[in-house]
């Protein structure tokens, strides 16, 4: 028995090895003090399905200098010494909250406890039992909170169910108000926790870090140690191009999160290529719970499906670096607007964009946002901009952005608030979200979002001239299996002329219904026949058309 810490020291091979390891790594004073805080931790930590010496001594290593977890322990203690009482944790990640918990009650000699409203109280250190045999009900184990008399620290898991019973809320209370320097310390441990008012300014809350580029690097290289390991010295076949933007999308992530897709991606076929990364994406943002008026594109584009828009790839090619490299975020490239005719391709080149960086794109919907009650929809846009943070690196794709934030005397002043919104974070964003805003109407948006710093360019597109028109011609009839020998390119560019990249798609698609409705080959002349029969926009629309042009090719930068 250890007259110090009261409890019983167990000989054996594993004492002996863990004698060896804490006199080397915990700083502690007393080699026999050192010893029964290693086998508390690791016995703790069995409790967490924990149960091999080598796991366990994994988790004492979160005490050494160079442990990625060292700063939580930090932050942690910090708030132990300023003798906050009440501290909330909104965390997905329990069980590396309390190894956490559990290497701090290491470092500083604390007895610590855990709750859930399954097995109540439950001590995992030195110190004295709990008395009470029944402390599942969260008012009986918050009684025998207030009646400890030790600087013991208390973690709550899943409390927050009872955070609306107003004894509970006093408990709490009473204990985040002790002003006595050994009265014990409440951790709340919670993927969400709402506190009540009156609690709100006695407690202080924490985050854990979240896994860094050579972190999430270590996770993917262990996992594909394991599928080597379980399938005979395999090795998992990948390359650096690829395994860089795996570990790039998998930020935003947190530890169990990316080792969960980390293996899902290795463990189909043992590889990671970049077939891989728009299912990486796709199951990162259904994790992240991201449904409703954000959308996920699985199917990008690239430059090679989007004809003409020369300057705007250039732009786009010379920041790529800028934008996916390790430099400073203040200097990252933020976003751009695309405004220019219907049809002549913005959406396509805001999925380009993604598509090239090979990033993700999440599509806003400002329909979906629209909620009947005063201030929700506001708040569905902060969400659904801090959700597009969580999925950092990514591109934000806000199509007709002027149908959004139109003001309209109806609305009751929703839209200059939700520009208020949408302004405040493309100003003071410090994350690699990159914003594709397209427009039709540039004379509904107002001048503030559009300004220098908050978008990095105005690109206008404009009706495709021959040369582009040709290469559309190309995509698409490349696209539907015909070749390109078969037909006068040029000579359809010309029949062509004032269509945009869209109407140039469905003229091609209608040559193709109606040469096999005839049970034909499509030629020149079914494309002939469908482009004359075919009434473009800047015909429908020549005044509006032309003022919108006149407006781009003096106003904005040129796309193509």
């Amino acid at each position: 028995m250890h007259r110090r810490l009261g409890v019983d020291v167990i000989e054996g091979d594993d004492l002996i090895i863990l004698v060896n390891l804490a006199g080397r790594d915990l700083a502690l004073n007393d080699l026999a003090e050192q010893t029964v805080h290693a086998l508390l931790l690791g016995w703790s930590l069995k409790c967490f399905q924990c149960n091999h010496l080598a796991l366990e001594w994994h988790h004492i290593e979160v005490l050494q200098k160079d442990s990625p977890v060292k700063n939580d322990i930090h932050d942690l203690g910090l708030l132990l010494d300023s003798r906050v009482k009440l501290i909330i944790t909104e965390s997905w990640e329990e069980q590396r909250v309390l190894e956490t918990m559990a290497a701090l009650a290491v470092k500083r000699a604390r007895t610590w406890f855990t709750w859930d409203h399954v097995d109540g109280l439950q001590r995992l250190g030195f110190g004295e039992e709990i008395e009470d045999a029944d402390t599942c009900d969260p008012e009986k184990a918050l009684q025998c909170v207030r009646r400890d008399s030790q600087q013991s620290i208390y973690v709550f898991c899943d409390l927050h169910p009872f955070l609306e019973n107003p004894k509970v809320v006093r408990l709490l209370k009473l204990v985040a108000m002790n002003a006595d320097p050994h009265a014990p310390t409440i951790m709340l441990v919670s993927h969400q926790i709402k506190l009540a008012p009156e609690l709100s300014r006695l407690a202080a809350r924490v985050e854990l870090s979240m896994p860094s580029d050579e972190q999430l690097s270590a996770i993917i290289r262990e996992e594909a140690a394991v599928w080597t390991e379980q399938n005979k010295g395999l090795k998992v076949r990948t390359d650096s191009r690829t395994l860089e933007q795996v570990v790039r999308n998998l930020r935003g992530t947190t530890h169990e999160e990316a080792r969960r897709l980390a293996r899902k991606l290795i463990a189909d076929d043992g590889a990671i290529t970049q077939e891989d990364v728009p299912a990486l994406n796709k199951a990162k943002f259904s994790l992240l719970d991201m449904q409703g008026v954000l959308s996920f594109e699985q199917n990008t584009a690239h430059f090679a499906e989007v004809g003409g828009l020369h300057h705007f790839k250039r732009w786009l090619m010379e920041r790529q670096a800028a934008f996916l490299g390790a430099g400073q975020i203040e200097d990252a490239p933020r976003g751009v607007m695309l405004v220019g005719v219907q049809g002549a391709g913005k959406s396509l080149a805001a999925k380009a964009v993604a598509g090239v960086w090979g990033l993700p794109l999440l599509r806003l919907d400002f329909a979906a946002l629209y909620n009947k009650y005063i201030g929700e929809t506001e708040k569905n846009l902060r969400e659904a901009l801090q959700m597009a943070d969580c999925m950092e690196p990514c591109v934000l794709w806000i199509d007709e952005i002027e149908k959004g934030l139109a003001p309209d005397s109806g609305d009751q002043g929703v839209s200059r608030r939700l520009l208020g919104t949408l302004l405040t974070w493309m100003s003071e964003r410090n994350t690699r979200v990159f914003l594709v805003a397209t427009a039709n109407d540039v004379s509904q948006l107002p001048p503030e979002l559009i300004r220098k710093g908050r978008l990095d360019e105005l690109f206008f597109i404009d009706l495709p001239d021959s040369s582009v028109r040709e290469d559309i011609l190309r995509i698409h009839l490349q696209k539907r299996g015909l070749s390109i020998e078969g037909f006068d390119v040029p000579a359809l560019s010309l029949a062509c002329d004032g269509f945009s990249g869209a109407e140039i798609e469905q003229a091609v698609v209608a040559a193709v219904y109606a040469a096999s409705a005839r049970g034909q080959s499509v030629t020149d002349a079914h494309l002939q026949g469908a482009m004359s029969q075919t009434s473009p926009l800047s015909v429908v629309m020549a005044e509006r058309l032309q003022a919108l042009r006149a407006w781009g090719r003096d106003r904005a930068v040129m796309a193509g």
